[in-house]
């Protein structure tokens, strides 16, 4: 890095302003969970203190290639997949800071900067280098489905294009490069290595993300992306009220949602129940999400609706908007 740099700035130009970095994976890291706690290996420290000391003197950022799909392959409990997916999930507090984490992602990430800090480098930006989830795997490898794919990389760039950030790292979106374009059929290992891209190599989709348009501008906080599937997402008959508790929650909690329509004295707030408030969140949610079809599955306990649900004064946000 130090080589190229000075070549940079001898070629003068453009070229002098060129910013370097290297990429890492997590396993430079020695503590991870939960986040507070993070630390980069201590046989490695030194190596890695001196890359973030010449990453803070250029203004480079320091590029990591966090996978939940790996954390969720060392504890694979339904919780923890929907904790890796962004999915509905009770959420994990962090007993050092006191944060409630809501997705793996984020944990991850707020690890990385809890090690940088330990080095004297919290002034350093952090840049995904890569992420993302297989399409399939071998027998030994749960959750390597197109299904849970899509819902990693859907619920990701709808999380990152909310700007809403991680805990430690606020208001501002990672930079984030998704892993990978094109599936990789000759590479070695489980099958999962060869199934990581959003298309095959015959050039056929292998799942669609909602990732057209994305370069266009993200909208305000609340109001909807357009390009999904329109309607509404509402509360499925037959799911528990335990789940559509965890739904309200989780939907409340996230960036872009206002539940202040259920609150007492609230639009929404009669009839006061777990069903019909959580039908309101959901819908909130699903809405601000993009309005496509996996972002109203709620793990099964919700579904699309082409009849408005608003009643009264409660109006419910979707339709043909």
């Amino acid at each position: 890095m130090q080589n190229l740099r000075a070549a940079a700035a001898a070629a003068g130009g453009a070229a002098a302003g060129v910013r370097f970095s290297t990429v890492n994976t997590m396993g430079v890291m020695a503590q991870s969970d939960p986040p507070s706690t993070g630390a980069f290996h201590p046989d490695i420290t030194p190596q890695v203190q001196g890359i973030l000391s010449f990453l803070s003197k250029t203004g480079a950022p320091f590029m990591i290639n966090p996978y939940p799909w790996f954390a969720y392959q060392s504890d694979p409990r339904p919780d923890t997949l929907a904790f890796c997916l962004f999915q509905p999930n009770a959420g994990r507090v962090d007993a050092g800071s006191k944060i409630k984490y809501t997705n793996m992602f984020d944990a991850q990430l707020d690890a990385v900067k809890s090690a940088m800090v330990r080095a004297g480098y919290g002034n350093v930006d952090i840049v995904v280098a890569e992420t993302g989830w297989p399409t399939r795997g071998d027998a030994g490898e749960p959750g390597a489905s197109v299904e849970n794919a899509r819902a990693y990389v859907s619920n990701l760039v709808a999380h990152l294009r909310s700007g809403a950030g991680t805990p430690l790292m606020p208001g501002r979106p990672v930079e984030t490069y998704l892993f990978a374009l094109y599936d990789e059929d000759l590479k070695p290992g489980p099958a999962s290595e060869r199934s990581f891209g959003l298309y095959h190599t015959d050039l056929s989709m292998a799942y669609d993300a909602g990732l057209a348009g994305a370069g266009a501008a993200a909208p305000a906080a609340g109001q909807p992306r357009g390009g999904g599937g329109g309607g509404w997402c509402v509360a499925r008959d037959g799911a528990s009220d335990a789940e559509l508790q965890a739904d309200l929650d989780y939907a409340c909690a996230q960036v872009g949602v206002d539940c202040g329509a259920i609150q007492p004295g609230g639009a929404c707030f009669e009839p006061n129940t777990v069903r019909a408030h959580a039908a309101y969140a959901i819908n909130q949610l699903y809405q601000a999400a993009g309005r496509h079809p996996w972002n109203c599955d709620f793990r099964a306990s919700a579904t699309l609706t082409s009849d408005n649900p608003s009643y009264g004064a409660c109006v419910y946000t979707g339709g043909g908007q």
